[in-house]
C-alpha cells in the first residue's frame, strides 16, 4: 500500500514502534491478536490495527500540500477534513478556513468564493449539488480531492445498483457528511433511503411486507428517501450500501435480514431479483479496526481508553464495543485525563461529556486497553499513554517495554 507524506508531529515514537514490528511480522494482518506493553504496575493492551487509515493519510497529505503550493491564496475546507479536533486546528491555525460545519450549516456564504480560491474536498466527500456549484463557479477541485476511494467505491456500487433498476438501502447516519454525500451520488441514478440501524431496518420491511402503509414510510423516514420514491414500487428490488465508519457486522446484519424479508416476500428461487449482494462496499479499514478490537476483548483488561474526535462516527463504533465488556472511556485527547482520581469522557449516545471519579482502580497491577479512531493520529494516543504512565510509580521504560513484548 502507498507510503503517504504526513506532517511527523502526527506520528509517534511508541505506537510507531509496535505498528512497525506487527506489520513485519503479520503483512497480511491475519493475527488480530493484540500487543502487551507491561510496564510493570500498569500493562497497555494494544489493539493489531487501528488510528490513520488510508483514507486520513491521504486526505491529510493533499490538504498540507494544498498550503505548500499556494501561498498567498484564500484555501477552504468544505467542513473537517476528517474528524479530528487536533488535525483541524493545526489546518486552521495555517489559514485554512472552514466553508461549513459537519452537519452542512454555513460559515462562509456561497457567494463569497472566487474562481481562484482553493477548495478541499473533506475524506468523506460531498454531495453532487455542491460540486455542481464549484464547478459553476469555476474553482477546480481536481488536485485537492481528498475523498476517500473507499467511499467512492460505494457510490460506484449504488451507480451500478441503479443501473440494475435496484433502490438502494444506505445504511447510515443521515446527517453525517459522508451519509449525506454517498445519499446525493446514490439517488442520481436510483431511488434510495437511509436507515440508521436494525430497528429502521425492520420498520423498512414492515412496509415491504405491506404491514404499514406508504404513509407511514414518508412520515417516518421523511429526509431520509429520494426525491420521487414510491415504497409500492422502489422497495422490490434493493441492494445495501453503507456509510463506511458504521460497525460492518450491523451493516452484514442488515442486509442478511432484508435479504431474508425479501426470500419471504418474493420466494427463494426469486430472491436475486429481489436482492443484489453488496458486502463488498464495506471499508477495509472500518472492518480491521473493528476486527482488531474483537481481538483485544478477548483478553482481560480493567478498562478501555479509546481516543477520537467526539463527531468521529468510527471512533464512537470502538468505543461501543468495549463498552459492552468492560467500563470505556471515549476521550479525544490526554487533556481530558485530569488525574489517576477523575477522567472527562464522551457519552456519544447522549452527545455530552461526563466526569467520572476513581476511574484508574487501585489495585496492584492494572491493564488497559488503549486504541484509537481511523482519525486520530498515533502521536495523541503516545501521549495518552503516557499521561497514565506518569500516574505510576517504579515502572520500566518504554525501550524495555517494546523489547519484553516478543513482537
Amino acid at each position: 500500500m502507498k507510503a503517504f507524506d504526513i506532517p511527523t508531529f502526527y506520528k509517534s515514537p511508541i505506537i510507531g514502534k509496535v505498528k512497525a514490528a506487527r506489520k513485519a511480522a503479520d503483512p497480511r494482518k491475519k493475527d488480530f491478536s493484540p500487543t502487551k506493553l507491561d510496564f510493570g504496575p500498569v500493562a497497555f493492551l494494544i489493539p493489531r490495527h487501528f488510528g490513520f487509515c488510508y483514507g486520513v493519510e491521504n486526505a491529510i497529505e493533499i490538504s498540507y500540500r494544498a498550503i505548500e503550493e499556494n501561498p498567498g491564496k484564500r484555501i477552504f475546507l468544505l467542513s473537517q477534513m476528517i474528524h479530528n479536533p487536533e488535525v483541524n486546528a493545526d489546518l486552521q491555525s495555517r489559514g485554512i478556513e472552514f466553508i461549513m460545519d459537519t452537519e452542512g450549516n454555513q460559515f462562509i456564504p456561497w457567494d463569497e468564493l472566487r474562481a481562484d480560491d482553493i477548495v478541499i474536498i473533506p475524506a468523506f466527500g460531498t454531495t453532487v449539488e455542491i460540486m455542481n456549484l464549484l464547478e459553476e463557479k469555476g474553482i477546480k477541485t481536481e488536485s485537492y480531492n481528498t475523498t476517500c476511494p473507499f467511499v467512492e467505491k460505494v457510490w460506484k456500487r449504488s451507480a451500478k445498483l441503479g443501473a440494475d433498476e435496484y433502490s438502494v438501502v444506505i445504511h447510515g447516519k443521515h446527517k453525517h457528511e459522508e451519509t449525506r454525500a454517498t445519499f446525493s451520488h446514490s439517488y442520481q441514478g436510483a431511488p434510495s433511503v437511509v436507515v440508521k440501524d436494525m430497528k429502521e431496518a425492520v420498520l423498512l420491511a414492515d412496509v415491504i411486507k405491506g404491514e404499514k402503509d406508504a404513509d407511514f414510510f414518508f412520515d417516518y423516514f421523511e429526509g431520509k428517501y429520494s426525491n420521487g420514491f414510491d415504497p409500492a414500487t422502489h422497495l422490490k428490488k434493493l441492494g445495501v450500501v453503507n456509510q463506511t465508519t458504521m460497525l460492518a457486522t450491523e451493516t452484514q446484519a442488515i442486509a442478511d435480514y432484508l435479504k431474508e424479508v425479501m426470500i419471504e416476500t418474493f420466494g427463494e428461487a426469486n430472491y436475486k431479483d429481489h436482492f443484489a449482494d453488496t458486502r463488498d462496499t464495506l471499508c477495509y479499514a472500518t472492518n480491521d479496526n473493528q476486527q482488531a478490537t474483537y481481538g483485544v476483548l478477548e483478553h482481560q483488561a480493567d478498562l478501555a481508553l479509546v481516543v477520537g474526535g467526539y463527531n468521529s462516527s468510527n471512533t464512537s463504533h470502538i468505543a461501543e464495543l468495549c463498552e459492552r465488556k468492560l467500563p470505556t472511556y471515549f476521550i479525544k485527547s490526554d487533556e481530558e485525563i485530569l488525574s489517576a482520581a477523575a477522567i472527562n469522557h464522551f457519552n456519544y449516545p447522549e452527545k455530552k461529556l461526563e466526569l467520572t471519579e476513581n476511574w484508574l482502580p487501585n489495585s496492584e497491577k492494572v491493564t488497559v486497553i488503549l486504541t484509537s479512531g481511523a482519525s486520530c493520529p498515533d502521536a495523541v494516543v503516545d501521549r495518552v499513554m503516557q499521561k497514565v504512565l506518569g500516574m505510576f510509580s517504579s515502572i520500566k521504560s518504554v525501550e524495555q517495554a517494546i523489547e519484553e513484548s516478543a513482537i
